[in-house]
């Protein structure tokens, strides 16, 4: 499994992007950001000037059915963060 699994396309993101050149991905829980950096720089031909990272806890979820109630959890995952340096730009849609 690779380190980027797939990018955030939010309209918050959307607009960091074209304001702040900066994107999101959602990336393995075991990646560093020196690791990010270089898979984002590889993939997109990019030059990655900073990398944040937060790690989600899967929250609880529970749901009332027929069959009674139901409980379980949702996923734990890792976001990246990815600001790149100067006129760089991701296009997510150009392979639609």
């Amino acid at each position: 499994m690779g380190i980027i699994i797939k990018p955030i396309v939010t309209e918050k993101l959307t607009a960091q992007g074209e304001k702040l050149n900066r994107y999101g991905f959602i990336v393995s829980r075991e990646a560093n950001k020196l690791q990010i950096k270089t898979a984002v720089e590889q993939m997109y031909s990019v030059t990655v000037n900073d990398v944040n990272t937060v790690n989600y806890h899967g929250k609880k979820k529970s749901r009332f059915t027929k069959a009674g109630l139901l409980r379980g959890r949702a996923n734990h995952f890792k976001k990246a963060y990815v600001t790149l340096a100067g006129d760089d730009k991701i296009d997510f849609y150009s392979n639609i």
